[in-house]
């Protein structure tokens, strides 16, 4: 399953300090240039995928919207999570990767 890839593959990078989950979090690894990918929940409010979309296009940090937000934040080891940053190149590389091929097969 792609799917199980993705979260186990998240869950690696949590287990490494390369993620920076919740919104504050997230949006301060974009803008400080720390963010490689950001991920947002399928979940999450129109606002905060459009906030998310506008400042990772302006930037050029990969966004993509992926699962219900209690499955990602469980996928860290935490509670609920609309939005988390990968803030290490090689683990960003890899999940992009495998949610490009996750996007084709759904």
């Amino acid at each position: 399953m792609q799917q199980d890839r993705i979260l186990s593959m998240l869950g690696l990078a949590a287990k490494a300090g390369k993620i920076a989950s919740g919104e504050f979090s997230t949006e301060r690894a974009v803008k400080s240039g720390k963010a490689f990918l950001v991920i947002v929940s399928t979940e999450a409010s129109g606002n905060t995928q459009k906030m998310f979309r506008n400042m990772c296009e302006f930037y050029h940090v990969p966004m993509y919207l992926y699962g219900p937000k209690e499955t990602l934040g469980r996928a860290i080891g935490k509670g609920f999570r609309a939005s988390l940053a990968v803030v290490d190149e090689g683990f960003a590389a890899s999940l992009i990767d495998k949610l490009n091929v996750a996007d084709k097969t759904e």
